[in-house]
């Protein structure tokens, strides 16, 4: 494996370039009071959910169209200075962290619906809308948006790290949902990719190639999405189980056996203590899934009947049904809600989140090796995982003043990422490289292939203005 566990490699490298006076100056001058040096501002923009720390970028740039951040871009790409997109801060991996120093454009005022063509099934968005907004807008339209990565994350973003979350099982990724963008160079000019036409054979994918790019190549001013109709009948469960295993080898058999189940969520015993108290819930103390079933109502009723049965084969108990918005929304929002939970289950800890996805018929071996790794290490840890697609997270909850303790959620995540791949899977389903599994990438893809995307870097950015210091090294 390339990624290393030594301790002096578990902070971020950090390589400071100068970013001159006459650049603040320029964008100053183009921007006015939208262009804030204010320490407590660039704070803000230099840190993420992460637990890299870094020094803050030299200025943050509010941008409230696409003309404003060509311009800022141009601007930065003048002077060879870094640009780092900002949406609403949520990464996992060290994404928004100034690395390399340079300026922090916030995207996060371009939030409007720009379009809604509800035959067609497309919306086209600003980056700065969030998943929630979004869904909020249209819901009058009896469309919705589906992808939901727990955090109330910006369009913008979760297209950059290609995320995906609860609902991938049934809708896919962002990389599935995304018809077109538009995207502001290196250089500073603007370039559409795509269509709103359901597919197209005309020359390279660029619309996938950005999708997953996290800021590298360009950053992303506009996005046309495929959304959906509502569901005509919504069911949600909670089902406990004796073990991991159970519930596992239940969640195995349902896609095996083709249900369409919309979601189907892990959370083991550490979660549900951590839930029930952060929530204040009364959640069984066993392993759990939570799953929701959508269609019409003869359907979900079937496929509801058929994972009950499966369950009950494997030892699956007291399940509770959930079929009104209001019941469905308290058990969502306490899953989602898993990650406040676990950090406020230990005052002034940090979270090192994992995020690996392998085949689902490898599930039970990655999953239940892991958790006797994590058990026997002695670090608190919460799992959940969007279990229908192989996906899963680790939480290691670790003192940040703790040099051991550090190391050995290190340890743990790398011996897990090894496990994923060994299993022909991924060291990220859905948070992206950053800054934090990329050794890892050169494990996964080999370095021929990393090799390919830095020529493809070099040849859209080749002054390395654009997230330098995120997925691979140049």
């Amino acid at each position: 494996m390339n990624a290393p566990t030594a301790l002096s490699h578990l902070t971020p490298e950090i390589a400071l370039r100068d970013v001159p006076d006459a650049l603040i100056e320029a964008l100053k001058a183009r921007f006015g009071d939208r262009c804030s040096t204010a320490m407590a501002v660039r704070t803000q923009h230099g840190r993420d959910e992460s637990s890299f720390e870094a020094p803050p970028p030299s200025a943050v740039v509010f941008a409230e169209s696409t003309q404003d951040v060509a311009d800022a871009v141009k601007l930065a790409s003048d002077y060879s200075v870094p640009v780092i997109p900002f949406g609403v801060g949520s990464s996992l991996e060290g994404h928004l962290l100034a690395v390399q120093g340079g300026i922090s454009i916030d995207v996060s005022r371009m939030n409007r619906v720009l379009s809604v063509n509800a035959d067609d099934l497309t919306v086209t968005v600003q980056p700065g809308v969030t998943r929630k907004q979004l869904n909020e807008e249209i819901k009058s339209t009896g469309l919705f948006f589906p992808i939901d990565p727990g955090a109330d994350a910006s369009i913008g973003g979760m297209s950059a790290t290609r995320a995906s979350g609860t609902n991938a099982v049934r809708y896919g990724t962002m990389r599935e949902n995304v018809l077109s963008l538009e995207v502001v160079t290196a250089s500073g000019e603007i370039i559409r990719t795509g269509t709103r036409a359901k597919k197209s054979s005309a020359g390279y994918d660029l619309t996938r190639l950005f999708v997953g790019s996290e800021g590298t190549l360009g950053v992303i001013t506009e996005i046309t999405l495929r959304i959906y109709p509502l569901p005509e009948a919504v069911s949600a469960a909670i089902c406990s189980f004796p073990s991991i295993e159970a519930a596992v080898r239940t969640t195995i058999e349902t896609i095996q056996l083709g249900v369409p189940i919309a979601r189907v969520e892990l959370i083991d015993v550490n979660t549900v203590r951590m839930v029930n108290a952060y929530s204040k819930l009364n959640l069984r103390e066993e392993p759990m899934l939570l799953m929701e079933f959508h269609g019409s109502p003869t359907g979900v009723k079937e496929q509801a009947e058929t994972v009950q049965e499966i369950a009950s084969g494997h030892g699956g108990n007291a399940f509770e049904w959930a079929s009104t918005p209001e019941e469905r929304t308290r058990l969502w929002t306490a899953r989602h809600n898993s990650y406040f939970a676990a950090v406020q289950s230990r005052p002034g800890c940090r979270a090192i989140s994992t995020d690996t996805c392998v085949p689902i018929s490898r599930l039970a071996d990655c999953l239940l090796e892991s958790v006797a790794e994590a058990d026997a290490s002695g670090l608190p840890y919460f799992l959940v995982g969007h279990v229908g697609d192989g996906n899963f997270h680790f939480g290691y909850l670790l003192d940040p003043n703790d040099p051991k303790e550090r190391e050995t959620a290190e340890k743990l995540n790398h011996s897990l990422v090894a496990r994923a791949l060994s299993l022909e899977g991924t060291c990220t389903g859905e948070h992206g490289v950053g800054l934090h599994k990329m050794g890892f990438l050169v494990d996964e893809a080999g370095a021929g292939a990393v090799d390919m995307m830095r020529t493809i870097k070099r040849a859209l950015d080749p002054k390395n203005i654009m997230n330098p210091g995120k997925i691979f090294s140049l």
